[in-house]
């Protein structure tokens, strides 16, 4: 059996490749809760008793010695957790001594452990009447006083810390925008932000944990008090004055076993709840400003010692302590008067502000999505955020729909927005906006649903669809009355890819097209090396897949199109002629994606009259390029309100019968058409006969431009 490899450090390495003291480490935290949990269930003997409650006084001192030494309470994020397991740790304990005295308490003082029984005997001199009174003062000590405080102070710190949010985020982005700070920088400053407002949120429910442990406590020493003497007297035949004395005597050694660490911890929870953020520890802040004015300590030395001399008084407690205060303030001006005559030190060198470069110059993203402060755990990697993985997701889909790689897409917060608000960005411009809001869905009417929905109305921001925001509950009814119901990660999600789907052809610039024949050329050489450069240059390859695209057809199919392009492209450099003999070649493919498995193509067509018209009209303008690529160019104004107007009611009507909307005219006119009819009809698809494969019938349903 051949020996584990040494991980980094000098660790042995597991085969799942963590360091075994990382191993060991992970699994520490789950080992000591489930240990915990075991001791309320099974019984343990009298010396592991004993050891666990020293550990459990010397957990407490150790967290009250790490809150005395922190700096600023981030440094110490994980105390509400240990606050909790400590607070377990004290009731499983509790629950493990219960059983041990009232099962052994019979047999004596010693029966629960010489721990409790130390601490019934020498703290309190075996009076179980001081014992039961000391202990309800701590009690109150540390419930009233230390825990109301701390958790009241981490409530307010929590409210004002959320409150500031906004402000410290605009304060971050504009030194960001003032070049003060970086992008990594301004990150971690970000995550400092978010990590003090949830670490003091997290403080204002840890501080109930120790006021429900306080209330545990008095109630577990009431049962112990009355178990132990119902069972002392019925059980085991005891007197009421000697199983007062035996039950009692165990009973408060326990209790105070258990809220001396408690009352530790508290203190430890006050601390670090009060710390304001300093470069120095308690011991030096407290030092240095309480003890750092001499006439501060004179005038108190002197009061203290006139009290001293007053008859009748502890004279010489006061005039010690009075002695004391004196040379302390005598000291301390010696010190500040040497500092004085110290020459000062140098003043640090001036840095020159550094001189604007092009690293100042910051590119426009291709695409971008900023969000507002509410939406920043669903973009953020360290939260999990949902979005990441649906915008990797949107990237491979699209990549894999179209038939190449868009751009990444950069994401932001922007302090500007409202704060559930999120804005699509394309090349910097302002592509698309909407509203969300996590742990809600939107419930989308599709157009025939059964009833109505309580919330809030609003428009579905992808495809203008009525929707209204619901909570949680009313999931299940709003799908079950024909809703589409999706959460806010999935509205964002679907609203980006309807925007990236929809400006396909502007995300396809030069580096991408490059970017594409160079992936083709790793398995067809030859056949980019013929097109580009020797036919055509990468401008015009560019402005053929962009016209595609524009067009709503995809380009996975590369092989077709650069075969296309170099048969065609020694005849004409035309970006548009070039498109059409393309779409011809994908003739099949855009007929599969328009009529998926369809024989019959419903289609409307084109009136004849008004055919011929604009293919006189194309064919007298040839030579003016210009006017060819005009918007309807030529037609007068009534003309072509009076099509637009039935274009859009013949699309809706196919739509509603459940059909693509398809206008067949001639290819002289498809270029020219589709350009006319793109804005005021989206929905309109507009192919040419030549692009119909013969294996496809073609059935007229509708003909635009007619007299009715």
């Amino acid at each position: 059996m051949s020996a584990l490899p040494p991980g980094p450090g000098g660790a042995v390495a597991l085969p799942g490749g963590q360091p075994a003291s990382s191993q060991w480490t992970r699994a520490a935290a789950p080992l000591l809760i489930i240990l915990v949990l075991a001791m309320m269930v099974l019984p343990l003997p009298t010396l592991l008793l004993d050891l666990l409650f020293t550990f459990n006084i010397a957990l407490s001192v150790i967290v009250l010695l790490v809150a005395l030494y922190t700096l600023k309470p981030l440094e110490f994020s994980v105390f509400p957790t240990i606050l909790l397991v400590t607070t377990l740790l004290r009731l499983s304990l509790n629950v493990a001594s219960t059983r041990v005295i009232l099962l052994e308490g019979h047999t004596g003082p010693d029966a629960a452990g010489q721990v409790i029984e130390a601490f019934g005997h020498f703290l309190i001199g075996g009076n179980y009447a001081v014992g039961l009174i000391v202990f309800i003062i701590l009690v109150v000590i540390n419930f009233v006083v230390i825990t109301k405080g701390a958790g009241r102070i981490a409530e307010v710190a929590a409210r004002f810390t959320l409150d500031a949010m906004p402000g410290k985020q605009m304060a971050i982005d504009a030194d960001l925008n003032a070049g003060l700070i970086r992008e990594d920088e301004a990150r971690a400053r970000r995550q400092a932000i978010a990590a003090e407002a949830d670490f003091y949120g997290s403080m204002d429910g840890a501080s109930k944990f120790v006021r429900g442990d306080a209330i545990a406590g008095i109630l577990v020493v009431v049962i112990n008090i009355v178990g132990g003497l119902l069972i002392g007297m019925l059980q085991h035949g005891m007197g009421f004055g000697d199983a007062t004395e035996t039950y009692v005597l165990l009973t408060i050694g326990d209790g105070l076993v258990a809220q001396i660490p408690a009352l530790v911890i508290s203190t430890a929870a006050g601390i670090v709840v009060s710390r304001a953020g300093s470069e120095q520890d308690l011991s030096d802040q407290f030092i240095g400003q309480m003890f750092n004015r001499p006439q501060v300590m004179y005038i108190t030395a002197g009061m203290i010692g006139l009290v001293g001399l007053i008859p009748g008084m502890p004279n010489l407690a006061f005039l010690a302590i009075a002695g004391g205060l004196g040379w302390i303030g005598w000291y301390t001006a010696q010190k500040q008067q040497q500092a004085a005559v110290l020459p000062p030190p140098p003043p640090p060198p001036r840095s020159e502000p550094a001189e604007v470069g092009w690293n100042d110059v910051v590119p426009v993203d291709m695409l971008g999505l900023e969000v507002g402060y509410r939406l920043i755990p669903l973009v953020d990697r360290t939260q999990d955020g949902e979005l990441l993985k649906r915008i990797r997701g949107i990237r491979k889909k699209v990549a894999q729909d179209l038939g190449f790689l868009v751009p990444a897409v950069h994401i932001r917060d922007n302090l500007e927005l409202r704060p559930n608000a999120y804005r699509i960005l394309l090349k910097g411009v302002d592509a698309g906006t909407g509203e969300v809001f996590p742990g809600m869905f939107l419930a989308i009417n599709p157009g025939r649903v059964l009833g109505n929905l309580q919330g809030t109305a609003t428009k579905d921001p992808a495809f203008g669809l009525p929707a209204t925001w619901i909570d949680a509950g009313q999931r299940d009814q709003a799908q079950s009355l024909g809703y589409t119901v999706v959460d806010a990660g999935t509205v964002v999600a679907t609203h980006l890819s309807n925007m990236i789907q929809s400006n396909a052809h502007e995300l396809l610039g030069r580096e991408e097209t490059q970017a594409l024949l160079d992936h083709i050329a790793k398995d067809s050489p030859k056949l980019v090396e013929d097109l580009v450069p020797r036919v055509l240059n990468l401008t015009v390859v560019q402005r053929v897949l962009q016209n595609l695209l524009s067009d709503g057809v995809h380009i996975r199919d590369m092989r077709t199109i650069i075969e296309s392009l170099a048969e065609h492209g020694a005849k004409t450099q035309d970006a548009e002629e070039l498109t059409s003999h393309v779409r011809i070649a994908l003739g099949r493919a855009i007929m599969q994606s328009v009529f998926p498995g369809a024989g019959e193509l419903p289609v409307i067509a084109l009136d004849p009259t008004l055919e011929q018209m604009l293919t006189q009209m194309t064919q007298g303008r040839a030579g003016d390029k210009a006017d060819r690529q005009a918007d309807g160019a030529g037609l007068e104004p009534s003309l072509a309100e009076n099509l637009l107007r039935q274009a859009a009611v013949l699309a809706q009507t196919q739509e509603q019968s459940g059909q693509p909307a398809v206008l067949l005219v001639a290819p002289a006119l498809r270029a020219l058409l589709m350009r006319f009819l793109k804005r005021a009809v989206p929905q309109l698809k507009v192919i040419s006969h030549s692009e119909i494969p013969d294996s496809k019938t073609i059935r007229v349903v509708a003909v635009l431009g007619g007299r009715g």
